[in-house]
């Protein structure tokens, strides 16, 4: 930051609202009077205008750049002032003169134009007055607060909205045309609301609260608000601390050792920044942030993540003569930079400041990248390189098949026709071919694996089929590659297997001792896996009803936790406790009805990993579409771990990635029906109980977007990426399931009518065949749930209702829900 100006005022007074723009700043001299500086050019005289009887107790810019207008409220009047104009008439000789909008309206606090500097809104005591601008008249006197109002800010895109803040603790928004409220919030915080904007490029409403809360709510036109996220700064700069502590020690530097207090950051000012780049004498956005003034420095928070970008404070920037701040005002300077001007907290000075947002992306170093995609062959000490034996064995041999014999092994050998009458018809065509009808008939599911999923598909809003399990809460879920089945886990442990359309009876693979934790499907489609909690680990061949290998007896001391298939099918992986295993394995698919339970399949481990002590692997994630390297690991201590398989270690780690510890880590991984940009895949998500869902950027590891609408208190709620990757879904506890928009914090779609707590979603893989559809709903029932015994032991089939309502659809989801509590590691 770079100091334009350091002024002196009468007296240290709090909450001041003094003007700046693009141009000039102002403050106000001997209580009644005020002088107008250019920023521009700091060495030109400042404008002296005089007119107020009383104490000058607010004053604010105009939001155009040309003619600037200048609005000033004592408790005597309200005046407006057009600066070139006035300069006009004091180089003339003449004194200054404004237009009085407004008189014996009280002290008034704060002020504000609209977009089009036609009407002032001023805050004084409980209400809310609306001037005009050009002369004295009061369109509307806004009423309804309980406390002194402390803000009043015009909406950008609608000239007839403006919103309100109090020490009420709530905000209004007012309806301009009637001067009726169209809505009130609840009550936010314990504290007042003393700042607020609006942000035009993503339609939403922000406040803030004298503890440092920050809420943002999106502004629609129907004014059905709700609250997209809520930030704490204290909370935010912590973690943001820890992170750069992180960063310091992972590249060798001291950890910083000084003692910090622990104090409220009000929220003194609020207002959106941009970072641009030329591009071909074009500038293009980069970047939007939020910028927080408080009293110890400015925060600047990415908005779309929740996160502190940076905090710059006032103690590190020796060359300020101000040291703590009590009010803010921030306004859009030349060039793309922003201007502050803040008035101190002990001494009666105002400085101006000045800041170039494109710096703030240095200020926010990035650790080093990283990419699911390899760059190197895996290394010859690397496990990746393991192998069961150094030639495989060979399988025993089918019961029934052909014995190996001698060439010839007749008893009679036909002649080879040298002395027999030679063919003179030695081909004849075959015409009583009877032609095979079935083979004549169209497979409508013969162009589904040449489709490419449709990338500009619409998210999905309406229920296609709706199936209830009693008694059997559906733990987990997956679809196969194919997107032709899709394998259910549920808490009676058992598995089910339907086909996508869910119709039709399951298969139903028993086995297990306690609810099924995960299911995953092999890559080739030959064989699937089942984990439970009861330490166990069982390898299925499709078409099977016995398992074809099982792992277990008292192997792993604890539950078995996201088993799944990796590096093209070629390991077993998998974490217990503080473990994480990677299995070589073959299965054996041959039957012998006399040896069928003699174990011929074989694994073998290739690599074990331990976490420090105590943490235990609450969730992992790997890719086993293509080779890649990376494993991700989430920690009970609320972190998330890199490891590189390849050298068997840790290559990043971030702590205190949520405020508890990760249930749900869910990478991009396409589909093999979709296309998608390489970067894209370097995009993972995880949730957390309490602290929503969150996009990471393996690259940079850090979040990028956060998503914060779906209710999830104490469920281990899962969530899933779209095969296009424009779309995001998430179970909640408030019997729905919410689809966001990978480019927005805000929901898309909330599909209800579920009876229960959604804790599983996943999309179909394939290309959809019906052109209207939506979502596939598995619930499980509660164990109190009244329904017929016969549906207990099956799903029930689609009603004639549920079968016409089938149409084509762009994308299908698939959802579970149940209202069992979730387990301690969660």
């Amino acid at each position: 930051m770079i100091e334009k100006l350091s002024l002196t005022c009468d007296r240290v007074r709090s909450h001041w609202q003094l003007p700046c723009c693009h141009s000039y700043c102002g403050v106000p001299v001997r209580g009644k009077d005020m002088l107008i500086y250019s920023h521009v050019d700091t060495e030109q005289k400042p404008l002296l205008l005089t007119g107020h009887h009383g104490e000058i107790g607010a004053m604010t810019f105009g939001k155009g750049s040309s003619p600037v207008f200048l609005c000033s409220a004592s408790a005597d009047y309200i005046i407006v002032w057009e600066i070139e104009l006035c300069q006009m008439r004091v180089k003339e000789g003449h004194v200054a003169a404004g237009i009085v909008i407004g008189t014996l309206l009280d002290e008034v606090v704060h002020l504000s134009f609209c977009y089009s500097d036609e009407r002032v809104a001023a805050c004084s005591g409980r209400s809310v007055f609306i001037l005009s601008s050009k002369r004295q008249e009061v369109i509307f006197t806004l009423e309804g607060h309980l406390g002194p109002s402390t803000s009043a800010e015009f909406c950008p895109w609608n000239k007839d909205v403006l919103i309100s803040t109090s020490e009420d603790r709530t905000f209004k928004v007012w309806d301009l045309k009637t001067g009726a409220v169209s809505y009130q919030s609840f009550v936010l915080s314990a504290f007042p609301l003393i700042s607020a904007c609006f942000l035009e490029e993503t339609r939403q409403l922000i406040t803030g609260s004298t503890d440092g809360q920050v809420w943002c709510f999106s502004l629609h036109d129907d004014h059905k608000f709700h609250l997209v996220s809520k930030m704490d700064l204290e909370k935010m700069e912590k973690r943001h601390q820890l992170h750069q502590e992180t960063v310091s020690h992972q590249a060798g530097g001291e950890e910083p050792s000084e003692d910090t207090v622990e104090t409220t950051k009000p929220v003194l000012k609020i207002a959106s920044c941009s970072s641009f780049t030329d591009t071909n004498n074009e500038q293009k956005k980069d970047s939007s942030w939020l910028c927080i003034g408080s009293f110890d420095g400015l925060y600047v928070v990415d908005l779309a993540t929740s996160e502190l970008l940076t905090a710059l404070y006032f103690k590190d920037f020796p060359h300020l003569s101000i040291t703590m701040a009590n009010s803010w005002t921030i306004s859009p300077a030349r060039d793309n930079s922003m201007a502050f001007l803040v008035t101190s907290l002990f001494t009666p000075s105002v400085v101006l400041l000045e800041l170039d947002p494109c710096d703030l992306g240095k200020i926010w170093a990035c650790c080093k990248g990283f990419s699911v995609f390899p760059s190197s062959p895996p290394l010859p000490e690397s496990p990746l390189n393991a192998r069961l034996k150094e030639t495989e064995p060979s399988h025993p041999e089918k019961k029934g098949g052909t014995k190996d014999q001698p060439l010839v092994f007749h008893s009679k050998v036909k002649s080879s026709g040298y002395t027999s009458t030679p063919r003179r018809t030695m081909f004849s065509s075959k015409t009583n071919i009877q032609k095979n009808r079935s083979s004549s008939k169209p497979n409508k599911n013969t162009g589904l694996l040449f489709r490419d999923y449709p990338a500009d598909s619409e998210a999905p809003t309406t229920p296609h089929a709706h199936l209830s399990v009693a008694n059997k809460p559906v733990y987990c879920l997956q679809y196969s590659g194919d997107g032709k089945q899709i394998l259910c886990g549920l808490g009676d442990s058992s598995v089910l297997l339907y086909k996508s359309s869910l119709t039709g009876n399951p298969a139903v693979y028993t086995g297990h001792d306690k609810p099924v934790s995960s299911v995953s499907w092999s890559l080739n489609r030959q064989c699937w896996l089942s984990a439970s909690e009861d330490q166990s680990l069982r390898i299925w061949a499709h078409g099977s009803t016995d398992p074809a290998f099982i792992m277990g007896n008292s192997l792993f001391s604890k539950p078995i936790r996201d088993a799944q298939f990796y590096y093209l099918d070629k390991f077993l992986l998998f974490a217990s406790g503080p473990s994480l295993y990677l299995y070589l394995y073959d299965v054996d698919t041959t039957h012998d009805d006399i040896k069928r339970y003699h174990q011929r399949s074989v694994v073998k481990l290739a690599k074990r990993f331990t976490t420090p002590s105590p943490t235990y692997i609450t969730a992992l994630s790997a890719v086993n579409d293509f080779l890649s390297h990376i494993v991700l690991l989430c920690g009970s201590d609320r972190s998330i771990r890199v490891f590189d398989m390849n050298k068997s270690t840790v290559a990043s780690q971030l702590l205190d990635a949520h405020c508890r510890a990760v249930h749900c880590i869910t990478q991009n991984k396409g589909s093999m029906f979709s296309t998608q940009a390489p970067d894209s895949y370097n995009l993972f998500l995880t949730s957390a109980v309490k602290d929503g869902v969150k996009i990471w950027d393996l690259r940079t590891l850090r979040c990028v977007r956060r998503y914060e609408n779906h209710l999830n208190r104490c469920h281990p709620c899962s969530a899933a990426i779209s095969p296009c990757g424009r779309f995001i879904a998430s179970g909640s506890e408030d019997n729905a399931a919410y689809v966001y928009d990978i480019r927005s914090s805000s929901y898309l779609h909330k599909l209800q009518k579920h009876s229960d707590t959604v804790l599983s979603v996943t999309f179909n893989p394939a290309t959809p065949e019906r052109a209207k559809s939506l979502s596939s709903y598995c619930s499980g029932q509660t164990a109190n749930t009244e329904v017929d015994s016969a549906v207990c032991s099956r799903m029930s089939h689609e009603s004639e209702t549920q079968t016409e309502l089938r149409q084509h659809l762009p994308n299908q989801l698939a959802c579970v829900q149940h209202s069992w509590n979730c387990n301690e590691d969660c």
